[in-house]
């Protein structure tokens, strides 16, 4: 047959193995692999597919001239995306805000009082309650000196300060009062309303602004207030200080945008379930309909937004047009969003719920032939489009020292999670899904609230640790390691990502269990359920528990965590698993590209 290359088109590599096949004799030559350029599935493959094949042929020391065949993938495109169980534009009706964690906030406990500017103190001569408000232009000293001159003859419960200053006025005032500062908007904060205020002691976090019945019991509101400041208190949670403000009515409406309904049309019937009711229910849904054919959204809601964005997307790609774009498979999960709370003056945000979604459209045939056909053109060798990643992957990892028939794989890379059983007479069954390792760095980067994607993917692939000193850090697992040269001075008491290239600096956080923990839920939420409903649809009775032994491969089963996560988890099915090892040399990685070589022997395209 002569020498044979294999190539995997993956979401975020692409794997190349080169044999030279003479009968039945199969001799691995050389791997290669580089980044995938443009979506899965799209002519925009070809840069990244060359380099990787031209780093295989260069490791073999062959020439491109020397290749009889080229086999590459069928390659299904996969998009993720989240969809808000409720857009809130604006969370709070009668209310106004301010919950932050300025460095220093002055003074200790809870307030209340109506609004008042420092600079009309001397004005008023009644026996309310007052919370004073403090703009840039009172230095800390005159501040300080108006709330003492009138605090025996005025009942001064609190203080919202522009200016860096909590302390400095605490220390110098006689009664001591709770006090906000580094409000930037403080312009903004209404006067003459009624308020509340808290500061909580160093190392503590506030305890009634953070409680829905807190709040009620403070501005004496009936149940159905009650429901309205939820999101308030729910935004204030874990902050060291707060403040509430009662506005006119009117003054903040609630609007909210429905994420909508998806409906799953299959083979056997079609249903509609909300994407409120919630990612089980979705899924749920779905099983129901038979093998799927397409997914459509509700139009003028954010399903129905989301879905014409992945078919118009897979237009522009494949040049097909958005009708003809249809859904092959789709994977929810419940998750968590930050979002900016309106009526805010410090860019509070509320933990909204959401439902992250993962969806993969049908490979065009005709797309994958014509990538075929440019680069057969372009390279003066047989290009064909030969066979279905899972269906490749298994035959692949037969090549994993100690494995035979039967065996299933897990093959989970960046935008996929494909399972297949071989039988002991060598029939195969797999399965193609939505969701992998780009998905759980979407939900990290939502959770998280993160500005950008790549910070979400390092905090997915590496471990944490907090820089204690310039010459120890604090592993997650509690460990303690020590330098003998100091730390970068950007990292000191910072919760830092170990990366190859060394720690990257995390804003904003004080702790790393929190990251750690929306890291495994996340990979959770993906790969094991992925995990369970890829074996359950290629066991041959539908049950996991009938799968005896399994191997993970891929990019995502190099993961530190991930294997170890899925492990578990099928153990509890009586499922052996474990990372693969291709060929015996290549770990969990080109099991495709192996098995597309392979598969020449075999006969089967």
């Amino acid at each position: 047959m002569g020498i044979i290359a294999g190539i995997d088109i993956g979401n975020a590599t692409t794997e190349t193995a080169i044999a030279d096949i003479k009968g039945n004799d199969v001799s691995i030559l050389s791997s290669g692999i580089s980044m995938t350029t443009g979506v899965k599935g799209t002519s925009e493959n070809v840069h990244g597919l060359f380099s990787s094949l031209t780093e295989a042929l260069k490791s073999a020391n062959i020439d491109i001239k020397d290749l009889s065949e080229i086999r590459i993938n069928e390659a299904a495109p996969v998009i993720g995306d989240v969809a808000m169980e409720t857009i809130t534009e604006t969370i709070i009706t009668e209310s106004t805000m301010i919950g932050h964690n300025p460095e220093t906030p002055g003074g200790l406990g809870t307030g209340t009082g109506y609004t008042t500017l420092i600079s009309d103190i001397n004005n008023i001569n009644d026996d309310k309650e007052y919370v004073v408000v403090i703009p840039k232009e009172v230095g800390f000293e005159e501040a300080a000196k108006i709330i003492n001159d009138n605090s025996d003859r005025l009942k001064i419960q609190g203080a919202i300060v522009q200016s860096d200053d909590g302390v400095l006025i605490n220390n110098r005032i006689n009664k001591k009062i709770p006090i906000v500062d580094e409000v930037k908007l403080i312009d903004k904060v209404p006067i003459g309303m009624y308020s509340a205020i808290e500061v909580a002691d160093v190392g503590e976090v506030i305890q009634v602004l953070s409680n829905p019945y807190g709040i009620a019991t403070l501005f004496s509101l009936d149940s159905e207030e009650t429901k309205h400041v939820v999101p308030i208190a729910r935004a204030l949670i874990g902050n060291r200080s707060a403040v509430v403000v009662k506005t006119p009515e009117g003054d903040v409406k609630e609007r909210s945008i429905p994420a909508g309904f998806v409906q799953f049309i299959g083979d056997k019937k079609t249903a509609k379930v909300d994407i409120d009711r919630g990612a089980k229910e979705i899924m749920d849904t779905m099983e129901k309909v038979g093998k799927l054919q397409d997914v459509k959204g509700e139009s003028g809601t954010n399903a129905g937004g989301m879905f014409e964005k992945v078919r118009v997307v897979m237009s522009q790609l494949t040049k097909a047009q958005p009708k003809d774009i249809h859904v092959q498979d789709l994977l929810a999960v419940d998750t968590l969003t930050p979002m900016a709370v309106k009526g805010g003056l410090a860019n509070e945000f509320s933990k909204e719920s959401a439902v992250g979604v993962a969806v993969m459209v049908q490979a065009d045939k005709l797309q994958l032939e014509q990538i075929a056909n440019d680069l057969s053109n372009k390279l003066n060798v047989d290009v064909i489009v030969g066979g279905v990643e899972a269906d490749m992957a298994i035959r692949g990892a037969l090549t994993t020292p100690g494995t035979n028939k039967p065996i299933a794989i897990l093959d989970m890379g960046a935008g996929s999670t494909d399972a297949s059983i071989m039988t002991p007479d060598g029939k195969i069954t797999s399965i193609h899904l939505a969701g992998a390792g780009n998905m759980v760095s979407m939900l990290i980067q939502a959770e998280l609230g993160l500005d950008d994607f790549e910070t979400a993917e390092l905090i997915k692939k590496f471990p944490l640790c907090k820089v204690e000193s310039m010459f120890h850090v604090r592993h997650e697992d509690g460990t303690v390691e020590f330098f003998d040269k100091p730390l970068n001075p950007d990292t000191f008491a910072r919760v830092c990502i170990i990366t190859d290239d060394g720690l990257v600096p995390l804003e904003d956080f004080n702790s790393l269990e929190p990251i750690r923990q929306v890291r495994r839920q996340c990979k959770e939420k993906v790969f094991v359920t992925n995990a369970v409903r890829a074996l359950t649809r290629v066991s041959p009775t539908n049950n996991v528990r009938d799968i005896q032994f399994v191997v993970m491969v891929g990019g995502s089963a190099l993961d530190f965590e991930i294997p170890q996560l899925v492990t578990d988890a099928l153990s509890k099915y009586s499922v052996v698993s474990g990372r693969g090892n291709i060929r015996g040399t290549e770990g969990p990685r080109n099991a495709v590209a192996t098995g597309l070589v392979l598969s020449v022997v075999e006969g089967s395209v």
